[in-house]
């Protein structure tokens, strides 16, 4: 069985790798793993998790990232962030070992111009350097525009519905 430091030292090699694939001239992609880089990356994830305040983003993402190795990568065109993907590689008796995405979203201002795509296809990249054969992620069922998107155009096909129990909701609703 590996150390877990070890598989963090493995995760760490080809994510570096595939970052250097994927620089392209005016876009890069790189991880975010400061304090400061995350902050920076917000006001593009507040697109996706309204729900948050950047003091419980931080929160979470800082404790994800310690106990469940979850990542940020994010898209760059021109030193700004317009994309961002949250994944953590996962393994499960359903999938075995997967890359599970946690997060993707691009700034609404340039929607439509491929920078989910490629950050979809950059996470592919890396699920196969780790050995992984899966990507995995859920949307919400009133999120048909991305689930049109997931499927036609990035070849994913609905495997189950995701169900939640959420004892501090309103039932009633």
């Amino acid at each position: 069985m590996f150390s877990r430091r070890f598989v963090h030292f493995i995760v760490c090699r080809q994510i570096l790798h595939a970052e250097r694939l994927w620089s392209i001239v005016g876009e890069q992609i790189t991880e975010l793993q400061t304090v400061e880089e995350l902050i920076k990356g917000f006001p593009v994830m507040r697109q996706l998790r309204t729900h948050l305040s950047e003091e419980e983003y931080l929160t979470l993402v800082l404790e994800s990232q310690e106990k469940m190795n979850y990542r940020q990568h994010a898209l760059l065109l021109d030193d700004k962030i317009v994309s961002i993907i949250g994944w953590m590689p996962m393994t499960t008796l359903y999938y075995g070992q997967y890359i599970w995405i946690c997060d993707l979203v691009t700034d609404a201002s340039v929607r439509s111009n491929g920078y989910g795509e490629k950050l979809l296809e950059f996470t592919h990249e890396l699920a196969m350097e780790m050995g992984y054969g899966t990507v995995a992620l859920s949307s919400g069922l009133q999120r048909l525009d991305a689930h049109r998107f997931y499927e036609e155009k990035m070849g994913y096909a609905k495997a189950s519905y995701v169900f939640k129990w959420d004892q501090l909701s309103d039932l009633g609703e």
